[in-house]
């Protein structure tokens, strides 16, 4: 599985730790002024190099707890820094107190008793010291991955939440109005009634071009204004067979304009209920004025 955390990322701060550890550790040496500095540093490189695997080993091991919850990763970096503290503490201590003391310290008494110090509580001693540090990385590191695992939870709630909106829009898209098709049904058949065959027709093309129009486009898709006028013209010109005497139809857009790009179907509901609240319910003329224009660009 991937990591939560970018392998690169990881080991830079690896490296990080263990620079800063060098540089800290160094001028600690300089400002109480140690014999044989550049053999201390020497030494310390190795400690350093070797402090830098352990750790990179200690980081692969984490990531086998990456998918537990935070608990057991903790108890991980938590005991699993021991042995590697412990690791480094005993290499540290071959690097300093074993390899050839006599070349660090000028004074052959001092390093005798550097030589004859108890090797056991030297390297308890930078055991907890290395501890201390390697868990400070580890817990730098549950962090990062922490915040990587909350990052992903947001997206995937991001996403649900999207796809959910997008599937809220489609359904309300692909709603067909069950009165507005139940009325027009109607109207066919009185005009078919009537004798006015070539009437019927129209209406029926209007009726089949309206909803091809309208239920085979992406409803999250931008159409051309002038094609959102062009459905709603079929929409209103079926509506003009039930409302003859009532309904008047303005369309005042400029034609700069009509490339302009709106949401699909952004007038449907405007224009319904237009019909709905104002056509149907009236009594006398009633016009239905769809306009646009062009403010502050």
């Amino acid at each position: 599985a991937r990591p939560r955390v970018d392998q690169q990322v990881a080991l830079l701060s690896i490296l990080g730790f263990w620079l800063f550890y060098m540089i800290i550790v160094t001028l600690r040496a300089a400002v109480l002024d140690f014999p044989a500095q550049q053999e201390l540093v020497v030494r310390r490189i190795a400690v350093t190099l070797f402090g830098v695997l352990v750790n990179v080993v200690l980081y692969f091991g984490l990531r086998w707890f990456e998918d537990k919850p935070l608990t057991p990763r903790i108890i991980a970096a938590v005991v699993g820094s021991i042995p590697a503290a412990l690791a480094i503490s005993v290499f540290n201590y071959f690097a300093f107190n074993v390899y050839d003391p006599m070349s660090v310290f000028q004074d052959n008494e001092l390093a005798e008793k550097i030589v004859t110090l108890d090797p056991v509580a030297n390297v308890l001693e930078f055991a907890i010291s290395s501890y201390y540090f390697l868990s400070s990385w580890a817990m730098l590191y549950l962090a990062l991955s922490y915040a990587a695992e909350v990052r992903t939870a947001e997206r995937k709630a991001a996403r649900f939440a999207q796809a959910a909106q997008q599937a809220e829009l489609r359904s309300l898209r692909y709603q067909v109005n069950p009165h507005f098709l139940f009325n027009t049904l109607n109207s066919l058949s009185t005009l078919v009634l009537r004798n006015r065959p070539d009437e019927a027709e129209s209406m029926i093309m209007n009726l089949s071009t309206f909803y091809r129009t309208s239920l085979t486009g992406d409803p999250l898709d931008d159409v051309r204004l002038e094609d959102e006028v062009q459905l709603q013209q079929l929409y209103l010109a079926i509506e003009e067979v039930r409302f003859p005497d009532r309904l008047r139809i303005e369309i005042d857009i400029p034609d700069a304009l009509m490339d302009c790009c709106v949401p699909g179907l952004i007038l449907q509901p405007l224009v319904e209920n237009a019909i709905k609240y104002g056509v149907a319910r009236a009594t006398r003329p009633v016009t239905i004025r769809i306009g646009a224009r062009e403010a502050d660009g």
